[in-house]
């Protein structure tokens, strides 16, 4: 394993300090990879609170350009990038905040093309884009080759966060089999709410990560935010699951022996 650095020993002191997190949970941020899809309001907040606590590496996937309108929630973005790459301003910017982490940048959307070699070039994944079929993508490809994945999203005011890790969780796929329809500006949104869940979602990172504390395995945490109601929901599994039925059944089904216990999440909209 890597060792720390005299220079990071120092910045990292703090959340060394930590009781169960220590400088072990350092080293094994250290030598981690995170694939972030999606740079937004979400995904870039994320990054940066990985970036930050140490992570040894990033790697952001984000196609398409800056908009005005992204402004108000993308903390990573500055106002004359508008109508350029988020992605490498994103990239530039944590270089800033912390040069010892390394950080990929590509300017593309998550892929049937891309998606098995990011993962696996990653130890953990980050769901924050702003469509079902880039979370689809890449569920699909984290149960394929066995790496946890985070995932977050929010519509308006309210909010949804689970860490899925095969063959002990349900999968993304069990817990939306109908897919909504997604129009990623047909909603408001305020920066505060997606630097919320941003926040919490990096913090499970790092959790799955050092080991260190208790991720949320099984259980969905919703947010409401309007009225800062938050509620854990244990998630079911689907046996019939076409990405995740014939992964680890029997550890996943175990989460609880009464069906009707369990959320299968209602069918909406959520984005970055």
């Amino acid at each position: 394993m890597l060792e720390l650095t005299a220079k990071e020993l120092e910045r990292y002191q703090r959340q060394i300090m930590l009781p169960g997190f220590g400088e072990e949970g350092q080293n094994l941020l250290k030598a981690s990879t995170a694939v972030v899809s999606g740079v937004g309001g979400l995904g870039g907040t994320v990054a940066l609170y990985l970036a930050v606590a140490g992570i040894g590496k990033l790697i952001l996937v984000r196609g398409g350009e800056l908009r005005l309108d992204d402004m108000n929630r993308q903390i990573l973005m500055t106002d004359d990038w508008v109508g350029k790459p988020r992605v490498f301003k994103a990239k530039e910017t944590l270089e800033k905040i912390n040069p010892d982490v390394e950080i990929d940048a590509i300017a593309e959307y998550i892929t049937p093309e891309n998606v098995d070699s990011l993962v696996q070039q990653s130890d953990i994944a980050l769901s924050c884009a702003h469509n079902f079929d880039e979370r689809d993508l890449l569920n699909a490809a984290c149960v394929k080759w066995n790496k946890p994945m985070i995932e977050a999203a929010m519509n308006n005011m309210e909010a949804y966060l689970t860490t899925i890790i095969p063959g002990k969780t349900p999968c993304l796929s069990c817990l939306f089999p109908e897919k909504p329809e997604w129009d990623r500006r047909g909603f408001g949104v305020l920066g505060a709410v997606s630097g919320t869940l941003a926040c919490l979602t990096a913090l499970q990172a790092i959790q799955v990560i050092a080991g260190f504390g208790e991720p949320l395995l099984g259980k969905l945490l919703t947010m409401d935010l309007n009225r800062l109601e938050f509620a854990k929901r244990r998630t079911y599994h689907d046996p019939d699951c076409p990405v995740c039925g014939n992964k680890g059944r029997e550890t996943i089904t175990n989460f609880s022996s009464e069906k009707d216990d369990f959320l299968k999440f209602p069918v909406t909209s959520y984005s970055h």
